[in-house]
């Protein structure tokens, strides 16, 4: 974990993370108080989701980070992920993707190719 994440890390989840699949191919990494949230959030859709719960509940896992900042993922959810040496790390707000390198750079590549969503078109930078 980047210093720069970890000193709050430690603070607002004492270390204590949750790493589950995404559905775009990557892992998210929540801090555990986060993931409580979502995890309250996804069992509360209904059984026509069934296995988008199994998605994100089954193949959750409760990790600690090291006195160094590390986290040790799983060897199934790094395959799941096609996570091999190079990873990229992105904060998303209220958790983090962690992403296999190569293909994080490809689907960059390929989404600033094309045109912006529509939502976007009233945004102001």
């Amino acid at each position: 974990m980047p210093t720069r994440h970890r000193d709050v890390l430690s603070a607002t989840a004492a270390g204590q993370l949750t790493i589950t699949k995404h559905p775009h191919g990557c892992l998210m990494v929540f801090p555990r108080p986060e993931w409580e949230k979502f995890r309250e959030r996804i069992a509360q859709l209904p059984m026509s989701a069934q296995w988008w719960k199994r998605v994100f509940l089954g193949n959750a896992m409760d990790v600690e980070m090291d006195g160094t900042g590390r986290v040790l993922v799983s060897p199934e959810l790094r395959e799941g992920a096609g996570i091999d040496r190079e990873v990229r790390l992105l904060g998303m707000g209220s958790y983090f993707e962690l992403w296999d390198k190569g293909t994080y750079d490809a689907k960059e590549a390929e989404a600033t190719q094309g045109q912006m969503p529509d939502v976007f078109q009233d945004f102001s930078f």
